[in-house]
């Protein structure tokens, strides 16, 4: 195969190897390029190469089956981008990093490569507690400038992204399969949001499907894009803190929103903080840690210009991050059911308030004048 130019070259290594990039410098390392690591022989590939014959043999049968013209050309049709490490947008802080994928399968758009990204990641299992701060939390770094990096899974980082999102800003999902794959199936709705305002990115081809072993190397690139990961919920054994490990030996901040004692979701990020780790309880703490709140200020709401009832200032006096019911607003504001239903309508429609699936109730954070 003779190639148009040195992306084909990288396009095509990144289909034959994907998930191994480790594996494919070393190979563009002890031939000189990717180019002449792509010409080379069976014979090559084991003596200089370091495969096994068997090895050697069956990457040679599967490179034959790869165009890497053609797949460029079908790339085009399904409007999706292919960033090789070569190429000027390729981000900065992730060619930092030990193995960095040759390249990137895009959907969407990223800012280029110097892009500020802070990762908000946790568990799937995350408690309304948990989904209630990433959603706040990106929202306001999102507001402030700053791209949320997250996995597209369930639970936290569903959350983060939706909370950037709803912030007007940028945000963008590291997959572990290809970026015209729906998975997780619940959020592809949310995937298409997330295109249209910030970019889907992998580093596995179109069409691969999610594997166990997909996962923690993503996790990887979630790091590497970004200065600093924030960990929000997630258990002592979780994907969350291959995440945080990787932001450690790449040298970037980790931070972690502190949690009840009793409550296993909030073990590891305790535990981290324990070994550390900065807490943060806004998007404040972020930007100070990661020495950016000179760049970007946190966008602070002004105080309404609105006047609030008696039974308004008491229920949003019961409310804070963390999501109640209705039942627990009455008993703590004293108010009659309906009452407090309708300040709660009123506090909604002056952005006090916000209404979470299951008619939970959080605050918005706003405050009164």
């Amino acid at each position: 195969m003779v190639f148009v130019d040195e992306k084909e070259c990288y396009l095509g290594w990144q289909m034959l190897l994907p998930g191994a990039a480790k594996r494919v410098w070393h190979l563009f390392d002890r031939f000189g390029s990717p180019a002449d690591a792509w010409r080379s022989t069976e014979k090559q590939l084991v003596t200089v190469g370091g495969f096994t014959p068997d090895g050697a043999r069956e990457l040679v049968l599967r490179r034959r089956a790869i165009n890497p013209e053609a797949e460029m050309a079908f790339l085009e049709k399904k409007e999706v981008s292919f960033l090789s490490y070569s190429d000027p947008g390729y981000p900065d802080l992730l060619k930092k990093i030990f193995d960095p994928p040759p390249g990137l399968f895009v959907k969407g758009e990223l800012t280029g490569s110097g892009m500020q990204a802070v990762a908000i990641v946790g568990s799937r299992r995350a408690t309304r507690y948990g989904l209630a701060v990433a959603e706040k939390l990106a929202g306001e770094l999102a507001g402030s400038g700053v791209t949320v990096v997250s996995g597209l899974a369930r639970g936290i980082d569903t959350a983060a992204h939706q909370g950037a999102l709803a912030a007007g800003g940028r945000t963008a999902a590291v997959l572990g399969c290809g970026v015209d794959v729906g998975y997780p199936a619940a959020n592809r709705k949310l995937k298409d949001e997330i295109v249209m305002a910030g970019a889907v990115i992998s580093e596995f081809p179109l069409q691969t499907t999610p594997q166990p072993w997909h996962f923690p190397i993503r996790n990887r690139i979630v790091s590497g894009l970004s200065s600093g990961v924030v960990i929000v919920e997630c258990a002592e054994k979780s994907g969350a803190l291959i995440t945080a490990d990787f932001a450690l030996e790449q040298g970037r901040e980790v931070m972690a929103v502190p949690g009840n004692i009793t409550s296993e979701m909030s073990r590891g990020p305790n535990m981290l903080i324990r070994q550390g780790a900065r807490p943060v309880e806004n998007a404040g703490d972020v930007l100070e840690e990661l020495g950016l709140d000179r760049l970007f200020r946190v966008a602070r709401p002004e105080a309404p210009a609105v006047r609030v009832s008696p039974e308004e200032e008491a229920v949003n006096n019961t409310l804070s991050n963390d999501p109640v019911t209705l039942d627990h607003i009455v008993e703590r504001s004293g108010l009659a059911a309906q009452k407090a239903l309708a300040a709660l309508t009123f506090l909604e429609m002056k952005g006090f308030a916000r209404q979470l699936p299951g008619r939970l109730y959080v605050s918005s954070g706003k405050r009164f004048q």
